[in-house]
């Protein structure tokens, strides 16, 4: 299961960065060589981004590429380190459970409401948070369950 709901966030990742650089070369392209250049290419660009952000959050958790401040946490012992960890883990962990809870009441106020260009529901984009959400939850708690099982 692990491997797949990687795979799927890679591939969402993938997806969401080739169609922001394509949409956004497009929309470079009709602004310089169309007379009047397409409207729909910059909220095509924002949702493509919003996309890649939310499926590489996931993938930044699992490899943890977010930023650390290393320079004091390395000068602590093994034990301290591990507790931080631990406690680290638990904080993000709460944190995005209840953005994921949370985006579901927000993501059904965007369905009756469509983005001005492309004319999608902006359920569309506000799911995103529910990806990030439930994508940054499953690999904190993966990062906690492999925390508690490790020796101190």
């Amino acid at each position: 299961m692990k491997k797949n709901i990687t795979r799927l966030l890679k591939y969402g990742t993938l997806i969401g960065t080739i169609g922001f650089v394509i949409t956004t070369i497009f929309q470079i392209y009709g602004r310089f060589f169309i007379e009047k250049p397409p409207s729909w290419t910059e909220e095509a660009s924002r949702f493509f981004f919003i996309y890649a952000t939310s499926f590489a959050a996931g993938l930044a958790m699992k490899d943890k590429s977010y930023v650390f401040f290393d320079g004091l946490f390395n000068k602590l012992n093994s034990a301290i380190k591990h507790k931080i960890e631990i406690v680290s883990n638990i904080i993000t962990l709460i944190l995005f459970i209840i953005i994921a809870f949370y985006s579901v009441h927000f993501l059904l106020l965007g369905i009756p409401e469509n983005s001005p260009s492309i004319g999608l529901p902006m359920a569309v984009a506000f799911s995103s948070i529910l990806v990030m959400g439930i994508s940054i939850s499953y690999y904190a708690f993966l990062d906690l369950l492999k925390l508690l099982n490790r020796k101190k």
